[in-house]
């Protein structure tokens, strides 16, 4: 067919943003539930009159395009109305931890350039400490009572604005919003993320998850984490219901459960074993899917859960990929297999997901080491969901995109199927007298016994072996671990010269505020005092 001399852009293409699905959802799901916050709850049709209230509040307040909007909120429903108001007023969304210390406040919102603040009142103290030290383009906060959010600065704002509309967006490469990465080893990052990515990074979530519109998502994973893996825009997108949730609590989360309200939830391995050790634990009256990352489960954990009806699919990503780019996508053939080896199979990273690129795993020269789940390389990726780029740091962007790929830093292997299986972080492996010892394959095996809850394991300087893997571990309720009696299981289970050469109980490890351990901690610990041999 000859190609016609007409311009068709304008019929033919249309700029790829999230703010879409909201949209739709109001008009194909007016009716339907579509958030759940306490005791309250609201509709699709009124879940898009109270953004539209807020990208009103936003325009009265002097927003232009391209602002920066700040948000320090746990999972309330204002934070899920701000992933729209914000971008619908051509503003940039600024979602930052809320399990940080003053200083770092100052630092984000400084380097963000944020003029707008809206935060929960539980940490005014250190905000306010924050805006007296540093922020200086910040100019209105608007507080959020998360204990009663019907009486709050953000409520009487929104009620006092005139409601405006999602604005059109002219570019999908534009900014969308800027994710502040952990910042365990230096200053946070500021990770760009754009309207096409996030509308291609939902699409995959939905995929991945088999979203529809009777879901129920649980908010225990932070929506300031990655913009909540992007469920904050697919769960919106399929007409499933938000459960909004403030604080992680074990006994809300199985009385939510136990309630019928969840069918979907994500979560990093830490709170799946709050969940699991809480006396609240019981079989779920209708199937729970849920999605774990942050660190590979154990295949012990795994097991567990499955056990009460929790059925567990890993995933695999970073902020800098919008999230999980990766899944361990379950291949119908494995339903034969035996138990053991079916958790094993689970733990791993697996494979992008429908809409990301392939994973590569390479080596030192961008070479594809082989598919023998024994080399070691660096997992790499590209394509729509992998970030812009860092905020005002063209340095660190282009040495993390080196040879036209973005670094995550991951050392892994490639199985024969296909599979990614992580080994380590790069600055985590130990090698033991020449010899890589990966953490993760002796926490799995020390997590293996029911007398350990947690386990972390880091290597501490040695004589002889420049360095040796030693593991800090918390018990499980009610039980007594005994350091010998560990070291022997590990015997069991690994190669000699990876069995740990100390093991400390601990009342509870080190982690970031999205739930990671933080490894440089415990290697500072290790590295104050000669390992204790069992």
């Amino acid at each position: 067919m000859a190609a016609v001399d007409v311009d068709t852009s304008g019929v033919s293409y249309e700029p790829l943003t999230p703010l879409a699905f909201l949209r739709r959802s109001a008009l194909v799901w007016r009716d339907r539930p579509a958030v759940l916050e306490g005791d309250r709850e609201w509709t699709y049709g009124e879940h898009l009159a109270r953004v539209e209230r807020a990208v009103g509040m936003l325009l009265g307040l002097g927003v232009a395009p391209g602002d920066r909007v700040a948000a320090i909120l746990p999972n309330v429903a204002a934070m899920l109305e701000l992933h729209y108001a914000v971008p619908g007023a051509g503003a940039v969304l600024v979602p930052i931890n809320t399990r940080l210390a003053a200083g770092d406040y100052a630092y984000i919102l400084d380097h963000s350039g944020a003029r707008v603040l809206v935060a929960t009142s539980e940490l005014r103290e250190p905000i306010e400490a924050a805006l007296a030290t540093g922020a200086r383009a910040v100019e209105r906060v608007i507080w959020l009572d998360q204990d009663d959010p019907t009486a709050c600065g953000y409520e009487a704002a929104l009620a006092a604005a005139e409601p405006a509309p999602l604005a059109a967006v002219a570019d999908e490469a534009g900014l969308l919003s800027i994710g502040y990465t952990s910042g365990t080893t230096g200053r946070p990052r500021g990770v760009m993320t754009c309207h096409r990515g996030a509308y291609l990074h939902s699409l995959g979530v939905i995929a991945e998850a088999q979203l529809q519109a009777t879901s129920s998502y649980l908010w225990t994973l932070p929506m300031f984490h990655c913009n909540g893996w992007a469920y904050t825009w697919a769960v919106t997108a399929t007409g499933g219901r938000h459960v909004c949730l403030p604080r992680v609590d074990p006994e809300e989360i199985w009385a939510r459960i136990g309630a019928g309200q969840v069918t979907h939830m994500c979560a990093a391995p830490t709170v799946l074993t709050m969940m699991l050790s809480s006396p609240a634990a019981a079989t779920t009256p209708r199937p729970v899917r849920l999605f774990i990352g942050g660190a590979p489960p154990a295949p012990a954990l795994i097991k567990r859960a499955e056990g009460l009806g929790i059925g567990i699919t890993h995933l695999y990503g970073l902020t800098e990929t919008y999230g999980p780019i990766a899944v361990c996508a379950w291949n119908p053939d494995w339903d034969d297999l035996d138990h053991e080896e079916q958790f094993r199979l689970r733990a791993r990273q697996g494979v992008g997901t429908v809409v990301s690129e392939r994973l590569r795993v390479v080596d030192e020269e961008m070479r594809d080491v082989p598919a023998d789940g024994e080399t070691l390389g660096e997992v790499v990726m590209r394509g729509n969901n992998v970030m812009l780029g860092y905020y005002r740091d063209p340095e660190a962007t282009a040495e993390a995109f080196r040879g036209g790929w973005f670094h995550s830093g991951d050392l892994a292997v490639i199985d024969g199927d296909g599979y990614v299986e992580l080994r380590d972080r790069a600055k985590d492996i130990v090698i033991s007298g020449g010899e890589n010892i990966s953490t993760i394959e002796v926490e799995q095996a020390l997590a293996a016994h029911p007398d350990v809850l947690e386990v972390a394991v880091v290597g501490a300087p040695d004589e002889r072996w420049v360095e040796v893997p030693v593991a800090y571990l918390t018990a499980a309720p009610g039980r007594e671990p005994d350091p010998a009696e560990l070291i022997e299981f590990a015997r069991g289970r690994l190669a000699r010269f990876k069995v740990p050469k100390s093991l400390e109980v601990v009342d509870e490890l080190p982690k970031t505020g999205t739930g990671k351990v933080q490894k440089f901690l415990l290697r500072e610990r290790a590295g104050r005092r000669a390992p204790e041999r069992p």
